[in-house]
């Protein structure tokens, strides 16, 4: 070891431990699954308390650099590949239980416990007060018809970092859910098309396109995908398809099928609507590659929302345009941002702070262990 706690620097103790460790972990000077010192033997060498040391590792572990095993101590569970880049915030304090008064109770399903558990509500009630700090009085103002510049900023940076997606923030446009989005688009491409999808898929998918006036059909999936031949005959020219888990099928479409898609959106001078609802949890160490990164100048348009991420109640969504047709979000320009300017901006603080991508990687993290545990004899 060799950490130092210095009088001179304004930062509490814990912090500069934690700081110094952090920077050791994910710098490779300690591997994942590796033990690191007790918190004593820190104590001992830093010149400080037990307590201390125990606040530095309860940082730590609360943002995903380590795990603590009982009667054992702390071991590294971060690991390069299992984690987005994120950026380095500066924490105010260590994380705190929150009190189970405060907490709603969580849905019954397995896909709403899995974020409602993972919640980071510290982190974002931490944002919330940054935010009113902050900005004050302009978090009253109106929101642009595409979203705050804060947040399409935020993205954009994120995508980059995590999706492997280049974009400006002018092709990101923000609204209240998938649904809200779905229905923009058909405003921007015209009723007139045909839309396919995939068969079996979330059924409100084509509620709200019906409703929005479109005629729809819908194409049977095979193992890798949309099947070969129902793309052929299909006279549709926008596909709205799920490639990574689509619902309910759980089917992740396979690289050449991605391929696939493309060349059917090319060959008929259509468009495909890539919802990306689930990737970000995904239990491999890769996230998958979309298929917006393979096309992002001319036919694919990109839906994500928080729904999964973070909680279906945080009802904000986005929706990247591909480069050459970024004209489109003009048709819709006459609507007001259906989202709220100060949640907009919490949103910004959270992702660019880089507590979203490590509230990701934890849940994978999570997600990864009960698999694990599950594949024990």
């Amino acid at each position: 070891m060799n950490y130092s706690v210095s009088a001179g620097d304004s930062a509490p103790a814990y912090l500069q431990l934690y700081r110094q460790i952090r920077r050791d972990i994910t710098g490779g000077a300690y591997q994942y699954g590796e033990h690191l010192p007790s918190k004593r033997m820190l104590a001992e060498e830093t010149g400080t308390s037990v307590v201390t040391t125990e606040h530095a590792y309860a940082l730590l572990e609360e943002e995903g650099y380590v795990e603590t095993r009982p009667r054992s101590g702390y071991y590294v569970c971060y690991r390069l590949d299992d984690a987005f880049p994120a950026g380095s915030p500066e924490p105010e304090a260590p994380a705190r239980a929150v009190s189970s008064g405060t907490v709603p109770a969580p849905d019954s399903s397995a896909e709403t416990d899995r974020t409602a558990d993972a919640f980071p509500f510290t982190l974002f009630a931490k944002t919330i007060r940054k935010v009113l700090n902050r900005y004050d009085e302009r978090i009253l103002i109106r929101s642009p018809y595409n979203g705050c510049i804060e947040l399409r900023s935020a993205l954009a940076r994120y995508l980059r970092r995590g999706r492997g997606i280049e974009v400006s923030p002018d092709q990101i446009l923000i609204g209240s859910g998938a649904e809200y989005l779905y229905s923009l688009i058909v405003q921007m491409l015209g009723r007139g098309r045909l839309f396919a999808l995939e068969d079996p898929s979330y059924g409100i998918i084509r509620r709200v396109y019906e409703a929005s006036g479109v005629r729809t059909e819908r194409l049977a999936m095979g193992p890798e995908g949309i099947r070969t031949d129902e793309l052929a005959k299909s006279r549709a020219s926008v596909l709205h398809v799920t490639p990574f888990h689509s619902f309910p099928s759980g089917i992740t479409a396979t690289a050449s099928k991605r391929r696939e898609y493309i060349r059917w959106a090319a060959a008929r001078d259509g468009f495909l609507i890539e919802d990306d609802y689930d990737s970000e949890f995904t239990i491999s160490t890769k996230t998958e590659d979309t298929l917006f990164s393979l096309e992002p100048d001319h036919t694919v348009f990109y839906l994500n929302t928080f729904s999964k991420t973070l909680s279906p109640s945080i009802r904000i969504g986005y929706m990247v345009l591909p480069a050459s047709r970024s004209d489109l979000s003009e048709k819709v320009s006459f609507y007001s941002c259906t989202v709220p300017v100060f949640d907009q901006l919490v949103l910004a603080e959270f992702i660019d702070s880089g507590d979203f991508e490590r509230h990701i990687s934890r849940v994978r993290r999570a997600l990864r262990k009960r698999l694990a545990k599950g594949a024990e004899p």
